[in-house]
């Protein structure tokens, strides 16, 4: 497996395998919304790809502004999951994200969503539920983590 940085130009390509198999990422979980092809160009330059020979088997859209590095969204497939991929590509971003000035890492999810809360917590990060953080009655966790 190799994790890459997303060129602008790559972004399409990736966008294009995921949405044609969204069910081996996200099961049946509608999240047409956080792949808007506008992230994957906004994202480009703070985005990495995990690739297993010539398929997609993980992917990460970040941005960079320091002090902050946050995650929109990572993706593992689900018969990757356990494999470090995820960790990788954390460990891509970060890497990045501090050479880009970040000195902490940041992310959401739903409350709902309990693996990914598992998954930042075995990372390091702490969470928090921020209630409204998504407009009224949306609340979602919050997560850090302090890069040193």
């Amino acid at each position: 497996m190799e994790v890459t940085r997303l060129g602008v130009d790559d972004g399409p390509a990736v966008l294009g395998e995921v949405l044609g198999n969204t069910s081996a990422f996200w099961g049946d979980r509608d999240t047409r919304q956080l792949h808007h092809p506008v992230w994957w160009r906004q994202f480009a330059d703070d985005a990495f790809v995990a690739h297993d020979g010539d398929e997609v088997v993980g992917y990460l859209l970040g941005v960079t502004r320091a002090p902050i590095g946050y995650v929109h969204l990572i993706a593992t497939r689900h018969d990757r999951r356990g494999l470090g991929v995820g960790r990788r590509l954390y460990a891509a971003f970060t890497g990045h994200a501090r050479e880009r000035g970040a000195v902490e890492l940041q992310a959401i999810t739903t409350t709902a969503n309990t693996g990914s809360i598992r998954f930042h917590e075995r990372l390091g990060f702490t969470a928090r539920v921020v209630d409204d953080y998504a407009g009224p009655g949306e609340p979602r966790v919050l997560f850090s983590l302090p890069l040193q």
